[in-house]
């Protein structure tokens, strides 16, 4: 026992209570998750509405880029693969990666990064609760597909994506949101350049990704970097503060 304990202290930063706290707490964000994907899943009509409705928004804007993004995406085997397991694992994959690697390497970070992603999730979710809105997937009638469709194992119809999913959660995107603080985060956290580069352009390419594979509008992807941003200056609102005051 006297040397399990031991084990703990060398390993984990805080110890095994601590780690066994954060598990917890994660864990019971994803069961609140859940609540809410079945709360949102009442409603179908409502987001299908929602879903018209950005769409004739987005038409009087700027158009619909994300049917060029799928054409270009579906001409690839290659690309389309990329994109789709992208979609798949930036969420829970990748944050739980992220989480994991800051709690660890640099533990310092750990508490604000945990409580901005928390945070950008909750207020995520009270707007799929009261916003359910479908995604472009959804809307084949104007030339939208499920690019997950097309790749092996990554139905959104099979079980364990079934259950993870929340078929109504385009508004607003957090896999946007999630793939910002991440990247704004790590590239903070990592000391190489070329690593720097790779986390800062994380969330282009997962706001490419998500577009590509219908499951989000360019309103959506919008809107979750809008959450992210508030996300971030409420957590780090004294970092900042700090900043702009040497600015001054």
């Amino acid at each position: 026992m006297a040397a399990a304990i031991a084990a703990g202290r060398r390993f984990l930063p805080r110890g095994y209570a601590d780690f066994a706290y954060q598990l917890l707490i994660w864990f019971g964000f994803l069961a609140a998750y859940q609540v809410a994907r079945g709360l949102a899943d009442r409603d179908p009509t409502r987001a299908f509405a929602n879903g018209w409705r950005v769409i004739d928004v987005e038409q009087r804007l700027a158009g619909l880029g994300e049917l060029t993004l799928q054409g270009w995406t579906q001409s690839s085997r290659v690309l389309e693969t990329l994109v789709s397991w992208t979609y798949w694992n930036s969420e829970f994959t990748v944050i739980g990666l992220a989480l994991l690697w800051v709690y660890f390497r640099r533990n310092e970070l750990f508490t604000r990064f945990r409580n901005t992603i928390l945070l950008a999730n909750v207020l995520g979710l009270v707007g799929y609760v009261f916003l359910p809105t479908a995604p472009p997937r959804f809307f084949t009638s104007i030339g939208f597909s499920d690019t997950l469709s097309q790749i092996g194992g990554l139905n959104h119809g099979s079980g364990l994506i079934q259950l993870a999913s929340n078929p109504y959660a385009a508004m607003p995107s957090l896999h946007s949101a999630d793939a910002l603080i991440v990247g704004v985060i790590l590239a903070s956290a990592v000391r190489r350049p070329v690593w720097k580069a790779v986390w800062l352009l994380w969330p282009a390419w997962v706001w490419f990704a998500v577009m590509a594979t219908g499951n989000h509008f360019w309103l959506d992807v919008l809107a979750g970097i809008v959450l992210a941003t508030i996300a971030l200056l409420i957590t780090y609102r004294r970092a900042v503060g700090s900043f702009i005051a040497r600015l001054l």
